[in-house]
This record gives structure tokens, C-alpha cells and sequence, in this order.
């Protein structure tokens, strides 16, 4: 028989540290990879896996079985962390302080990051002990609180399979094991988790699990962050996604990055999540009560989308500072949360100069902030339309979309005010191509508004049907906002550009007394039918936006 060469399991030899980059790649990302025949097969298997179950308290014990739904989920997950924090604090009190010493007991300090996380797992590699050593090993007490091992499990498992999908593992079989007989391997866990872990461990082989459920995915999926399987959080992931969620299912995925360690392999299903809350609650005028009592990580996900629907960014602003009142009554607090979360969220650039007033002297903002995001709201007021658009588009790859126009039901509009020779302002509307399409045959879009002499007015633009030609065309209507008797006569010019480099050119100017809320216009702007007016070679239309200008002034 030949020799078997054993320089090359010579355990003396150096062990190199592991190169996770290379050596941890996960077999579930790659297809065919199912190695479910070699599950607990002792086979194919070159080690044993003891796990030793731990027994849970009646109130702690949150079997996914037992869980009809995330909120289920979410109520059991909250209880089993303070119980474990209840332990903790128990095992210190009752524990000499020798033995607390003995057990290497992390420093109180060094815990604040892991209120959100279950305890760590604990796991050991077996050596066979000899002697003095067998008669005194105290193995099955290490690491070990007042709890006791209610069952034991053994499982035949294959080192390669389960170090490839798992840094944790991987760790663990390359310990630098003295022995090449040290073959037995012990997990701890607690009761709560077995089910999870078992579905984890088929995972790792099989690249699929049995579990169905939402609440039991999430066992297994926190599972999987505590043994550092990256593939297995991805595939729960996933399956979750597809299930149909609900906004307590949402609120709870929101929570997970700060619940893992692995956040990144969450991060598929947290973006869902914020797209289903910003869809669920686009128009929150529909659901204010239920909006208003949804948590910091909803209210996010929802203002910074940019399909909200509301009539301006005023109303966004308004229901944020509503919001941080009810939520934090505390001045010191809410202006914490508003300064550091939600005003990033909040397009102040697209907010009327009055209500940009009322920001500087708002006492919810730290003063300082305010007269940044103010004024720096006010320089992308003044800059020309091009380069709004520029701005805009370049922070719409960004996280920060604060240039981003949302679809305000009132479009935002530049005024510039004067006072002298007499009370005059000029407003400045722009439209998009689409925007215009969208108002065939009838539609119609309305402006901000904005003031002269105390009054508030605005602009409306139509699609009318034009009465002496009987084709449709664009129209565009200057309106007073107060109704009744109040009496208020100006001077008004519409005017349009075909260049941004030319000046507007005047279409129709006249003067108007407005009684009773009326409003004054001209059913077909630039004297052309709709199609030629919308045509993609209409000269109206920059860059796909037409630019229109009126001029109003107070008439003595």
C-alpha cells in the first residue's frame, strides 16, 4: 500500500489568514449549486455539528409558527430582547465576579450598538480531552447563563459547504485546530431559534427553503445574519418581497438595517418597503389621520418621494412641522429630528417666498439652519430656467433631491416684486411638453399663488376648443383667488419666448378689473391649433419647455 504523504496536513504548518474577498463567495449566488443529497449524510460530511438547545421562558418563546403575522413577529421579537436584557442583567448580579472576569464580559460601553441585536452565538470547537483534562471540562457550561440545555442535536456537515457560504463558518473551521481528530463542532442557541436554524443549515446546502411564512422567513432571515449568510438574508429577501405587504410589514422591513448586522442584504426589501408606503400614501390628503400617526422611518419614506401628491411644497412643509409637534412635543427633540432627518426631505427651493419668510422666524428650526436653507433656496429662485434644470439634474442621481419639482397640483412659479414707480410684479411659469400634452382635450393646470397689492392671484392654463375655428388650442388665464365683492383693477401682459436667449415677446396685454373672483384670458394663446402648438419642432417649446411670462401691475 503507498504511504500517505502527511507533510501536508502537518498541523505545525503556519495557517494563513483568510482572504474573505475570494474565499467566502456565496455557492446560492451562482445557479445548479444544490448539494441537498449531502445534508446530514455522514457520507459526505467530514465533521459533526452539536447543537445544544437552550430552554426559553413562556413569554420569550416567538416559534414563527405561533406568529399569525408580522405584527405577531414584531411583539415576540420586542419581548425576547428585553427578556434577554433582563437576563444579562440578572447573570451579573448573580454571577461572582471572578467568573464574570473569566468569561471575557464585553465592556457596558462597548454595548450601546447592540440593543437591537438577540445574543451573539455561541460556538466552540471540541478537542478530546484526556485525563485530568476529561475528568475537570467544564465545556458544557462555557459561555453559559442561568439557563440549561434542554435538548441536543447532531448533525453530519460538510466544512467546505457550510465555510463557502458563511464567514462565521469559515472562521471557525480555520481555528487552527491542533488535531486533525477534531472533528466535533458545538453550536448554542436558544429554543426560539432551533426551527430557524435548521431551515438555515438546509439553506446553506440546498439553496431553498420549506418555510412559506412571513414571520417565519424573518426567524430565518435574522438567523442568517447571526451566522453571517449573506445569500441566505438575500433569498428571504426576496421571497418577502413578493408577498403582499401591509404598512406594519412595510414599518417593520424599515427597521431591519438597524436590527443586522449585514444591512446591505436587506437593503432590496427596504427600498420596497419605502415604495410601497410612498404609493400607499402619495396623496395624504386621502389618509392625514393615518399618516399622522406613523413613525419617523414612514413619515421619510413617504415625503421624500417624488410622485407626492400635494398641492405645493408649502403643504409638505406644513404637514412635516404638524407631524414633529405631535411626535415630539419637545422643542430641544423636534428640532434634533427636523434638522438631522426630515429637512432634507422638504424641497424648499420650490416653496413660495411668503411661506420661506415664515421659515426664518419658525422657532421649530435652529435659526442658523433656517437662513441656510433659505437662502440657498432663494439663489435657485433666481437662476435661470436652464440651469434649475441642471441643478436639478444633478442631484437626481443623489440621495439629496431637495432641486427635484415634485407633481404639485399647483405648478411653482418666480415672482419679482417691485414697488416703486408703482406696486408691479412679474411671474415667470414654465411647462413641460408633457405637461402640456396631458391637458388634451380639456384638461387644464394650475399655478401657485402669488400677490400684488394684498391680493393673491394665479395663472391657469387650458386646453379650450377654439369657437370661431372649432379646433382645440392652448389658452392661458389670469385669475384672482378672493371671491365676493372685493374690486382690484391691474394692468396685465402675457408674453412667450421661443429662445433663451431672446426676449419674451409680448401676445396680449390689457387691463382688467377683477370683481367676484373672475379671471381674464385668452382662449388660444399664440393663435395656432393644438397639434401645431404641441408638435415636437414647435418653436414655443425649449428644450421641451415653454416659457411663459405675466406682467402684472396695480392700475391707479
Amino acid at each position: 500500500m503507498k504511504e500517505l504523504n502527511t507533510d501536508l496536513f502537518d498541523p505545525r504548518t503556519t495557517l494563513m489568514e483568510p482572504d474573505f474577498s475570494r474565499a467566502v463567495t456565496p455557492l446560492a449566488d451562482a445557479d445548479g449549486d444544490d448539494f441537498a443529497f449531502a445534508f446530514n449524510d455522514s457520507n459526505f460530511s467530514d465533521r459533526q455539528l452539536r447543537i445544544e438547545i437552550m430552554g426559553d421562558t413562556p413569554e420569550s418563546r416567538p416559534d414563527s409558527e405561533a406568529c399569525t403575522s408580522i405584527a405577531d413577529w414584531a411583539l415576540h421579537r420586542k419581548r425576547r430582547r428585553e427578556d434577554i436584557k433582563k437576563e444579562n442583567i440578572l447573570d451579573l448580579a448573580e454571577c461572582p465576579e471572578e467568573q464574570i472576569l473569566n468569561d471575557n464580559q464585553p465592556d457596558m460601553d462597548d454595548c450601546e450598538g447592540c440593543e437591537n441585536q438577540d445574543e451573539e452565538p455561541v460556538a466552540m470547537v471540541e478537542e478530546s480531552p484526556s485525563g485530568d483534562e476529561a475528568a475537570n471540562s467544564n465545556d458544557s457550561d462555557w459561555g453559559m447563563d442561568c439557563s440549561t440545555v434542554v435538548r441536543v442535536k447532531t448533525l453530519h456537515i460538510s466544512s467546505p459547504i457550510l465555510a463557502a457560504k458563511s464567514p462565521f463558518f469559515y472562521k471557525l473551521f480555520s481555528n487552527g485546530m491542533r488535531e486533525s481528530e477534531q472533528r466535533h463542532v458545538t453550536l448554542r442557541i436558544s429554543a426560539s431559534e432551533e426551527a430557524a436554524l435548521m431551515e438555515l443549515l438546509n439553506f446553506m446546502y440546498s439553496n431553498t427553503l420549506s418555510t412559506t411564512t412571513a414571520p417565519a422567513l424573518l426567524d430565518v432571515l435574522m438567523a442568517a445574519d447571526k451566522f453571517e449568510v449573506a445569500s441566505c438574508m438575500r433569498y428571504c429577501s426576496r421571497l418577502l418581497r413578493n408577498m403582499p405587504m401591509t404598512p406594519e410589514s412595510a414599518l417593520l422591513y424599515l427597521e431591519l438595517p438597524s436590527s443586522v448586522l449585514m444591512a446591505e442584504a436587506v437593503q432590496a426589501l427596504t427600498d420596497a418597503a419605502k415604495q410601497y408606503l410612498a404609493v400607499r400614501y402619495k396623496d395624504i390628503s386621502k389618509f392625514f389621520e393615518e399618516v399622522m400617526a406613523l413613525p419617523l422611518a414612514g413619515i421619510e419614506a413617504i415625503i421624500s418621494s417624488d410622485e407626492l401628491q400635494v398641492a405645493s411644497e408649502d403643504a409638505v412643509y406644513d404637514f412635516v412641522l404638524k407631524w414633529s409637534r405631535t411626535h415630539y412635543p419637545k422643542l430641544e427633540e423636534r428640532r434634533e429630528i427636523l434638522g438631522a432627518r426630515l429637512a432634507r426631505y422638504i424641497r424648499f427651493p420650490y416653496m413660495t417666498c411668503r411661506k420661506l419668510k415664515k421659515v426664518l422666524t419658525c422657532n421649530d428650526f435652529d435659526h442658523e439652519a433656517a437662513s441656510k436653507l433659505v437662502l440657498e433656496s432663494l439663489f435657485f429662485k433666481a437662476e435661470a430656467p436652464h440651469r434649475q434644470r441642471i441643478l436639478a439634474a444633478e442631484e437626481s442621481a443623489t440621495l439629496n433631491r431637495r432641486f427635484v419639482e415634485r407633481a404639485y397640483k399647483y405648478r411653482p412659479v418666480k415672482v419679482v416684486e417691485f414697488d416703486l414707480p408703482r406696486q408691479q410684479c412679474v411671474v415667470y411659469l414654465d411647462l413641460k411638453r408633457e405637461e402640456c400634452a396631458n391637458l388634451f382635450p380639456s384638461g387644464r393646470v394650475y399655478s401657485q399663488a402669488f400677490h400684488l397689492g394684498g391680493q393673491g392671484f394665479f395663472l391657469s392654463a387650458h386646453c379650450n376648443m377654439d369657437q370661431q375655428s372649432s379646433f382645440h388650442c392652448f389658452g392661458l388665464f389670469l385669475g384672482m383667488q378672493e371671491k365676493g365683492s372685493v374690486s382690484f383693477a391691474v394692468d396685465y401682459e402675457f408674453a412667450a419666448r421661443s429662445k433663451p436667449t431672446e426676449e419674451f415677446i409680448s401676445k396680449y396685454k390689457g387691463n382688467y378689473t377683477f370683481t367676484g373672483g373672475k379671471a381674464v384670458g385668452y382662449r388660444n394663446l399664440f393663435a395656432i391649433p393644438w397639434t401645431s402648438f404641441t408638435a415636437e419642432d414647435s418653436p414655443f417649446f425649449i428644450n421641451g419647455v415653454l416659457h411663459l411670462r405675466a406682467e402684472l401691475t396695480i392700475k391707479h
